[in-house]
């Protein structure tokens, strides 16, 4: 097993991503390549690490660069060259904290769909904290502009990463709506839900969007235009709602003792809650493991993503999204 990561990639790269990699290594099976600056990649790694090579590149795509043009113009850039070892079958799953749209067209472009699967459109895929279980929602922002039928593949896609990943028996699917009522929608959601309940997923109906942390649903379906806002609506809120605790906590002597002693309660919600936890988000639908940590990604999450993308290797996920999908097909 090999994991291609982009060292450069991220506002904490290449310190974080190494520092992630190297404490990886010291317990996974995997091999890691480190993609990137070999003069600032060195040096942050101990002499006596194992599983570790680096594959040297000056150029890589900053988080303000268009990807479009970054990635015409800079042919040796660090995502680049990491996509296209899991393109040439030399590493198994790439990684990256870097500029989104950049991990999307490399992604797509470099290692190409998912061409067994029939897939019309790969999908950004993330996985929220709810009450009681995690809820998978897709696509949280590659297709803005989406038809029904690739919203029945996103379905089907997350429920196979939901029955062998998150070790759900038989997963339920939900569609993104304004109500919970069949009638509900636009006439692109009303053609979905038919789709759906024709499909061979565990459909569930709609799913309102204050809801999905509730856990009501395995999976959750959406355009991407719909699926990212959702996404960086529950980014800010759980940012407002540490900022507010913080807040009041400091208020008189009473808060800061009740702070005190509720210290583990509120490490155990800072971790269910943290995205570092899930290890980042995954693009389903390409011919190999894709995974994007957060931009902002410490050490931490650097290390569940690459836990996570040897997990799905073992799993051989990618075998099993072509295998359901074709399922899908037979059965209509």
């Amino acid at each position: 097993m090999k994991i291609a990561i982009d060292a450069m990639g991220g506002d904490n790269a290449p310190i974080e991503i190494v520092k992630g990699a190297v404490k990886a290594s010291s317990y996974l099976e995997s091999d890691i390549i480190l993609v990137g600056d070999e003069n600032k990649i060195k040096p942050l790694i101990p002499a006596n690490t194992k599983k570790i090579t680096i594959l040297h590149t000056d150029e890589f795509i900053e988080m303000a660069e268009s990807p479009s043009v970054a990635l015409r113009k800079k042919r040796r850039a660090s995502i680049i060259l990491a996509a296209n070892l899991v393109k040439e079958k030399k590493a198994d799953a790439v990684i990256t904290a870097g500029n989104t749209g950049a991990f999307l067209e490399a992604s797509v472009l470099h290692i190409g769909r998912l061409k067994s699967a029939k897939i019309k459109r790969p999908a950004i895929s993330v996985v929220l904290p709810s009450f009681n279980k995690p809820t998978i929602l897709l696509d949280a922002g590659a297709n803005p502009e989406c038809k029904p039928e690739y919203l029945v593949q996103f379905a089907k896609m997350g429920s196979t990463y939901a029955k062998h990943i998150l070790n759900v028996e038989n997963p339920t699917v939900g569609l993104i709506n304004i109500g919970s009522e069949e009638y509900k929608g636009s006439s692109f959601i009303q053609s979905t839900y038919e789709l759906l309940e024709k499909s061979n997923v565990n459909f569930k109906g709609n799913v309102e969007p204050n809801t999905l942390m509730e856990g009501v649903v395995d999976v959750a379906v959406a355009d991407g235009f719909v699926g990212n806002i959702i996404l960086k609506t529950a980014e800010g809120t759980g940012g407002l709602v540490t900022k507010l605790i913080k807040q009041h906590i400091g208020k008189n002597p009473i808060s800061i003792l009740g702070a005190m002693l509720m210290k583990s309660v509120f490490k155990k919600l800072k971790k269910e809650m943290d995205h570092s936890e899930y290890g980042g988000a995954l693009l389903f639908g390409i011919d190999g493991i894709s995974i994007k940590a957060h931009g902002r990604a410490k050490y931490d999450a650097v290390e569940n993503a690459i836990k996570l993308a040897e997990r799905m290797i073992k799993k051989d996920i990618i075998r099993l999204f072509a295998e359901d999908m074709a399922e899908t097909e037979e059965n209509g």
